[in-house]
């Protein structure tokens, strides 16, 4: 894994634009987006999950690792499980990671950590 520097490449990009995320209301505390596999092309989003994996990098959601990708202010994850098991992708604004809000001291009151 490296630290993503760069963009993602454009069939990845235009696969992220045009595609409709979905607010993950069940989270409020933690404003991110998500798509689900079963709802989008399957060869695309494997791509991508691929990629976050490869050239993302390892951080924090409380003791949980997590392979992290940052791309034009967003920053992208899946939950960890198996290739084949993985069936959404995550994004939310960098400002609003985990590791972000625990530096500027701005984490949630709320203990309460549900997967998803």
């Amino acid at each position: 894994m490296t630290n993503s520097t760069v963009a993602f490449p454009a069939v990845l990009r235009e696969f992220i634009d045009s595609t409709p995320w979905t607010f993950a209301r069940t989270m409020p505390e933690w404003p991110h987006e998500y798509i689900v596999r079963e709802r989008v092309d399957e060869e695309i989003f494997v791509q991508l999950v691929r990629y976050i994996r490869e050239h993302g990098y390892e951080g924090k959601f409380y003791q949980r690792s997590i392979t992290y990708y940052d791309d034009r202010g967003m920053t992208y994850w899946t939950m960890g499980a198996p290739l084949d098991k993985t069936t959404i992708i995550n994004r939310c604004r960098k400002e609003d990671t985990y590791e972000v809000r625990l530096r500027e001291a701005r984490l949630p009151e709320s203990k309460d950590i549900r997967s998803e």
